[in-house]
């Protein structure tokens, strides 16, 4: 084992997490005696999968452990097998004790974490048509794994999990019941981010985690959640994660219509509105520039100005949805890339809600909090960095320690 990371590594059983998608690998180890000591020692991702895949390693003290590039003819089977391959032999035989991993749907069966078994992988490829851009890649690793390690014990943990305390009613759409009792319901997602803050809310501010709070993941996929009590009520996200806020390349709320226009006049084909709705839409499509809030917050560009006043709109507009379906509002939490760095948004989504009893301090605002409300706002407004990583370590850990 490589000094830097025997150094760090702390004592326990060896986790690894992975998140795995379809233009990236993220992947981080963790240990620990306990649910409450998990450390995470060694992060890192294999990104830009299908350009110019790169794959890194750092320490937790940021040194880098290791690096690697091919060409964009790699497969993902392939790029799976170097992550595997570099985990085994970076922490040595009969060290790793576990995997987790993050899985966007858990269909309509798989609503807490589950321990993977035949029949559970069988359920989960039964829902991928509910994620079709997501679920097969998350799911690879899982294969991948058992194929090298069959007697690893493996852990599913479900962006949709969250939100199964959502009441009924809020989960239908205006659709035949047949469609509805097939899957075509509100799921939401994010919920494992969604799941670390409501965690880590008792903590910080016990009345929002008693009462009614509204969590704003904001990064390069968006979506807002309104709990009560720390049990999710509605999300902004439906049945894809297409829905709701404006996102990075995704394009939020969308009249049906629209859709039955691009097939109908402008004779576009499935997999042309697929791409434009994923992946040419959103932040990019309405500026024409960038999906990077960091580069639209610094262009001078009027389409720029669109987009971020759009995004700022869509957020603002469902925050207020929101806090009609939780009957009011105690707290508000900026989380995710946008969220937990961009003051500037933060500061326009609250302006635009003021009416909610939000009153922002500018200063704390400025200096990214994590109270960034004033003292005397009847709401409190929080900026707390998301961990969805060890969200789900702490799942694989509770489901694999009667086993190890």
């Amino acid at each position: 084992m490589p000094d830097a990371i025997n150094d760090a590594m702390p004592s326990g059983k060896c986790l690894v997490v992975i998140n795995a998608g379809s233009s990236s690998i993220k992947f981080s180890l963790l240990a620990g005696d306990t649910q409450a000591t998990l450390i995470c020692f060694v992060h890192g991702e294999i990104e830009n999968i299908g350009t110019t895949p790169h794959f890194f390693a750092d320490s937790r003290n940021g040194q880098r452990l290791s690096e690697h590039q091919w060409d964009a003819a790699v497969s993902h089977e392939d790029l799976l097998g170097h992550l595997i391959a570099w985990i085994e032999a970076t922490l040595g035989p009969d060290r790793l004790m576990a995997a987790g991993h993050r899985v966007a749907h858990g269909g309509l069966h798989c609503t807490t974490p589950q321990r993977i078994t035949a029949e559970v992988l069988a359920q989960l490829h039964a829902a991928s048509p509910l994620a079709p851009l997501h679920q097969p890649h998350n799911l690879a690793p899982i294969t991948a794994l058992a194929a090298r390690h069959p007697g690893l014990p493996q852990v599913a943990c479900f962006d949709t999990g969250f939100h199964a305390t959502n009441p009924r009613i809020s989960r239908l759409y205006g659709l035949p019941k047949a469609l509805s009792d097939d899957g075509l319901q509100r799921f939401g997602f994010h919920g494992l981010s969604y799941e670390y803050i409501a965690g880590e809310l008792p903590r910080i501010d016990p009345r929002a985690a008693s009462g009614r709070t509204i969590i704003a993941h904001l990064g390069n996929g968006a979506s807002l959640c309104g709990l009560i009590n720390g049990k999710s009520i509605a999300s902004t996200m439906g049945f894809s994660a297409l829905d709701g806020l404006l996102m990075g390349t995704r394009c939020g709320t969308l009249d049906p219509g629209i859709l039955l226009y691009l097939l109908q006049e402008k004779k576009m084909c499935t997999e042309a509105i697929e791409s434009l709705l994923y992946h040419q839409s959103g932040l990019l499509g309405v500026s024409g520039i960038s999906n990077d809030m960091r580069c639209l917050l610094a262009s001078k560009d009027s389409a720029a100005r669109d987009a971020i006043d759009l995004y700022v709109y869509r957020a603002t507009r469902e925050i207020g949805s929101l806090a009609a379906a939780i009957g009011g509002l105690d707290a508000l939490v900026f989380t995710a890339g946008v969220g937990e760095h961009a003051p500037e948004i933060r500061a326009s989504i609250c302006a635009q809600s003021a009416w909610l009893g939000i009153r922002l301090d500018p200063v704390s605002n400025q200096a990214g909090g994590p109270c960034i409300s004033m003292p005397d706002s009847p709401v409190t407004v929080w900026v707390i960095p998301t961990n969805e990583e060890l969200m789900v370590a702490r799942h694989t850990f509770l489901l694999t320690s009667t086993t190890n």
